[in-house]
């Protein structure tokens, strides 16, 4: 962090700023008197804005009263809901490599985090379901699972949700679903399909979501948690004694990301495909290296022959060539030996990176 001219691959954000019509809203909501506490749920507003959100870009009706939560980010949607499914002592059953905040927060609450890596198949990754019947416990409750992921780029297919939402039913745990990135995908489509399509409203499903990625607003911290009515509830007591409630002005900046953030996201989509495919083919050049092509989200995770420090290579890499990368080994059960590459950054900035990283292999 205090180094100069590093070539910052390792954060997960986008280095583009905030949309400007997104500033302007903050500005006007603060002029507007949106200065005070809201409730523990977040305005009415906001989470009306949500279900108009996924009533137009996944079909899905869901109750703005009683099945959103507003949260202070999507790592504290996550932190919710996690609490509200899990007992110290209880077991959860988390899809990786992953990024490591899910398995984190379990470990805050005496939770155990058992990690499932995800095969990698015929070039895509996959999910290994007799590997998650093996892993169950009498004291499993919940299976965590990312897509688009954070660091695969794996997107889920119906079918692999359906296989997921049966493996929740059939053993009575809850299935959380990390769809930070659903906007971020490179096929065409809009949205990546929410789970939310497949469950019932009584289904044991909580989708844990943030406005940082897919409109640029990592620095605002505001996200929001869908779940089943009771969890919802509980949810939003317990923001109580976390943050009490998100900010009121950026509440409503989020309602207008909501409403009028479509053409930002394409723009997002469009430059972030060009620079994923432009890595795709400098990394497929360089001897040694494998990588499957990301099909959401914005993170490469290649795999680097006899590689069996990830973290040494990266500390090493960066004090030699200023390019800072993340190592697999962090996004734990089968990221030994990759590393990950953010490519939400101009593209003069991966060329450098890219040709600093090819002469260092």
């Amino acid at each position: 962090m205090t180094m100069d001219g590093v070539k910052k691959l390792y954060f997960g954000e986008s280095n583009l700023p905030t949309p400007e019509f997104l500033k302007r809203a903050a500005d006007k909501a603060m002029r507007d008197g949106f200065t005070y506490y809201t409730p523990n749920a977040g305005l009415l507003s906001t989470r009306e804005a949500l279900a108009r959100y996924y009533q137009r870009q996944q079909g899905v009706a869901i109750d703005p009263s009683s099945e959103i939560v507003v949260t202070n980010s999507g790592v504290q949607a996550l932190h919710v809901g996690i609490r509200c499914t899990l007992n110290p002592g209880d077991d959860a059953l988390v899809l990786t490599p992953a990024w490591p905040n899910a398995c984190s927060i379990l470990q805050m609450y005496g939770a155990r985090p058992i990690e499932i890596a995800q095969p990698l198949k015929n070039g895509r990754y996959t999910i290994d379901i007799a590997q998650l019947e093996a892993a169950l416990t009498p004291r499993t409750r919940l299976l965590i699972y990312t897509s688009p992921s954070n660091p695969l780029g794996w997107v889920a297919t119906v079918q692999e949700q359906r296989q997921l939402l049966d493996f929740a039913r059939r053993h009575n745990v809850w299935l959380l679903a990390d769809e930070v990135y659903e906007r971020l995908v490179y096929d065409g489509r809009p949205v990546v399909p929410s789970i939310l399509q497949l469950a019932t409203r009584d289904d044991a499903v909580l989708v844990a979501q943030s406005f940082s990625k897919s409109w640029c607003m990592t620095g605002w911290r505001l996200g929001w948690l869908i779940a089943r009515k009771d969890l919802a509830q509980r949810a939003a007591q317990l923001n109580e004694f976390i943050i009490s409630c998100a900010p009121s002005f950026v509440q409503r900046t989020g309602e207008a990301a909501l409403e009028w953030g479509d053409e930002s996201v394409r723009s997002l989509v469009a430059m972030l495909k060009q620079n994923r495919d432009f890595c795709l083919s400098a990394l497929r050049a360089m001897k040694g290296v494998s990588v499957p092509e990301p099909e959401g989200a914005f993170y490469l995770f290649p795999r680097i022959e006899g590689l069996n420090d990830s973290f040494d290579f990266c500390k090493r890499l960066l004090l030699e060539t200023q390019v800072g990368l993340a190592p697999g080994v962090a996004f734990g059960a089968g990221g030994e030996g990759s590393v990950r590459i953010c490519y939400a950054v101009e593209k003069p900035i991966l060329e450098d990176a890219m040709d600093r990283l090819a002469r260092f292999l």
